[in-house]
């Protein structure tokens, strides 16, 4: 039997593909999919809610991945290449969501002042033993419920950062995050995020298992558009490792980022 987020995938391929020829016969298949899907949502929402994760199962997640990191070392270096890309300017802030076990908060040192926004708690003590002394002054913590960024003053940062948060999101907290996200930016400011793209089948896998919740890159790039961003780039650093960045429109930034290349290994 289909799982809701292959279902969903279907669903979305079969739109793309849509030819005069087969219109019919997609049209038809389309419907019936669709009210499958519906169905299945409506007797699902109780359990979508339990999926909902705890701050104990951040709590957990983040103990097990520091003994276990997820990140392979080439995928890290990628990262942290494209952060610098962004860092060439003091006079901003950044803005990093869901910092974790800071894996790449350092990375923001460039940057007037480094805004760190998660869900524990206990998330500034770990990210604090990272940088010396003289840096603490800089470092400013802020407590969220699921999509808030409400504590960030308006037009502050020019990047705002998330890897390994979002794809826990469901499409709705998504879009709420990326219209409050908007209000930190400055006009011309970047948003590099990871995501779940389902469209792969390790992505798909991890969102069937409960792990991941369900996106794709189609789903993404619309509601990022929706929310009167342009999409600058859309790609993949290896299997689970899909991102997105996107830029607010305006000339404040004086950082312009430039589309690269990537080896997928």
């Amino acid at each position: 039997m289909l799982s809701i987020e292959e279902i969903k995938l279907l669903i979305e391929k079969l739109e793309k593909v849509k030819k005069e020829d087969f219109q019919k016969l997609i049209d038809s298949n389309l419907e019936i999919l669709k009210d499958i899907e519906l169905t299945v949502d409506a007797n699902n929402k109780e359990m979508i809610n339990r999926l909902d994760k705890t701050l104990d199962w951040f709590r957990k997640d983040l103990d097990q991945k520091k003994m276990m990191p997820t990140i392979g070392e080439i995928t890290q270096r990628q990262i942290q290449t494209k952060i610098f890309q962004f860092a060439r300017t003091n006079i901003y802030n950044s803005l990093e969501i869901g910092p974790g076990n800071g894996m790449f908060s350092k990375e923001f040192r460039a940057w007037r002042l480094n805004y760190f926004l998660d869900v524990l708690k206990a998330t500034e003590k770990r990210i604090r033993k990272k940088f010396n002394p003289k840096h603490q002054k800089y470092l400013k913590f802020y407590l969220t419920r699921n999509t808030e960024c409400s504590n960030i003053p308006q037009n502050s940062c020019n990047l705002v950062f998330s890897w390994d948060t979002f794809v826990f999101f469901t499409q709705q907290h998504v879009q709420q995050y990326l219209h409050d996200i908007k209000r930190v930016l400055i006009p011309g400011g970047y948003c590099f995020i990871q995501y779940a793209d389902c469209h792969y089948d390790q992505e798909l896998d991890l969102a069937k298992r409960g792990y991941w919740n369900y996106n794709t890159k189609t789903a993404m790039e619309k509601m990022i558009k929706a929310e009167g961003y342009e999409v600058v780039e859309m790609n993949q650093f290896s299997p689970g490792a899909s991102y997105a960045i996107f830029r607010k429109p305006g000339k404040q930034n004086p950082v312009e980022y430039k589309v690269s290349e990537i080896t997928l290994d």
